[in-house]
């Protein structure tokens, strides 16, 4: 049997020890930059407050879900992410957007229409704020022919987003917080009505 020179046999499991414990460190610190660079990480990072994942009422005796709303300095923005890789061929005026990958092709429904109902609904309960909203495709898309109104790319929305956090004045902030809070109360209610329901 082969001895190790030098390195005293109690040694080893302390050293091996050591060892995990880096490569323990090492993948969590990975992982953190990871983390830090997903969606929801980002959009917390340029905004005030956000919710995700919400129901609240349409406005017309029905309920309608919303992905994303953000407080920002701007009021409320309203976003529907799409995560399509490819060329993304669209516009106002089309009923189905065409995505090309490589030598794949589908289509989806013009996504515009869903946002400026969902955008109309947290009007609806924020009406005296303003209330923007924007299909936001990933960075893995790319448009052929221009973007339609109202689509942001994402590194594009954090950018402009970043640059204004912190620009705005306290007292309008303390008014768009309370607007805010009434739409957190009605997607809470809204959802605890849906669940009673189910």
């Amino acid at each position: 049997m082969m001895e190790l020179t030098g390195i005293n046999s109690s040694v080893l499991p302390a050293l091996a020890g050591a060892i995990l414990i880096v490569i323990l460190i090492s993948i969590w610190i990975i992982y953190r930059r990871r983390a830090g660079r997903s969606i929801d990480s980002r959009l917390r990072r340029v905004s005030y407050d956000l919710l995700k994942q919400f129901i609240i009422p349409d406005g017309d005796e029905g309920e309608i879900h919303v992905e994303y709303a953000l407080l920002t300095g701007r009021g409320v923005i309203v976003l529907d992410i799409e995560h399509v890789e490819g060329i993304v061929f669209a516009s106002d005026s089309m009923e189905d957007w065409t995505v090309m990958a490589d030598r794949r092709r589908f289509t989806f429904a013009n996504p515009q229409h869903g946002l400026f109902d969902r955008m109309a609904a947290v009007k609806r309960l924020l009406p005296d704020i303003p209330v923007t909203g924007f299909v936001v495709f990933t960075n893995k898309a790319k448009f052929s022919k221009g973007q339609p109104s109202n689509v942001i790319m994402f590194n594009r929305l954090i950018d402009e987003l970043l640059t204004e956090i912190g620009d705005h004045h306290e007292e309008e902030m303390e008014a768009y917080q309370l607007q805010w809070d009434r739409l957190r109360d009605e997607a809470v209610a809204a959802q605890v009505g849906h669940l009673l329901r189910t």
